[in-house]
């Protein structure tokens, strides 16, 4: 049964509750891809969130969140992520001792999440460029919880490049056959789409199911892994 058919409410659909840490560095970056720009934002455990359609709107409204979230306002990363990230278009210092760096400041390591942001930004190009069929990331989990992370994790290790899975077969692989509407509210709260790649799950009986970037960026993904053909223009 397609996650779009179960009516029945399923416990595991409470909202989930994303761990509650100190205050952790953090930086963001976003990037023009063939869906539209992206912004990728990382913190020093590894990339934490990938946001889709992110204009200038949409990119503030993110760091906005993400900075209530994570509890610290993002740090310069003009020296961590490629020559190509304008500063208009990553995360900047807003305190007066970073926006004022000196040479000594110029001379130190890149922060940790400056390194996995251009990391990641180098691996989301490869992929789109068709390079890239695995990620191989540092993930940031601590903005999904319980049920949501458990089959995203799933996700993540076991569904591979040019593969699909439905909703009602990732519900099994976790060991919760009663929950496919579940797992489509899980996809639909993924905080890492494209890297952990829920355009993977799909309706059990072909369809295409949902998906929080647009059907159109679903289509695309899956055509760019081969799994649909390329659309004629």
């Amino acid at each position: 049964m397609s996650a779009e058919r179960q009516t029945q409410r399923d416990p595991r659909q409470r909202p989930e509750q994303p761990e509650r840490r100190d205050a952790r560095a953090w930086a963001w970056a976003v990037r023009a891809t063939p869906i539209g720009p992206l912004l990728l934002a990382a913190t020093d455990e590894g990339l934490a969130q990938v946001v889709f359609h992110a204009e200038e709107k949409t990119a503030a409204e993110a760091v906005a969140r993400l900075t209530r979230r994570l509890g610290a306002e993002p740090m310069a990363v003009s020296r961590a992520v490629p020559s190509s990230v304008s500063s208009a278009d990553s995360g900047t210092a807003t305190t007066a001792e970073s926006a004022n760096s000196t040479d000594s400041a110029d001379s130190a390591p890149a922060p940790r999440c400056a390194e996995h942001l251009a990391e990641a930004i180098r691996q989301v190009e490869s992929y789109f460029a068709g390079d890239t069929k695995a990620f191989t990331l540092s993930l940031d989990w601590s903005l999904t919880a319980g049920f949501n992370r458990r089959v995203l994790r799933e996700l993540a290790a076991h569904v591979p490049f040019g593969t699909v899975v439905g909703y009602q077969g990732l519900a099994d692989r976790v060991g919760e056959p009663g929950a496919a509407r579940a797992v489509g509210v899980a996809m639909g709260s993924n905080p890492l789409p494209i890297v952990v790649a829920c355009h993977r799950v799909v309706e059990s009986g072909g369809g295409i199911g949902g998906f929080g970037g647009g059907l159109e960026t679903k289509r695309t993904l899956l055509a760019l892994e081969g799994v649909l053909p390329q659309p004629l223009f």
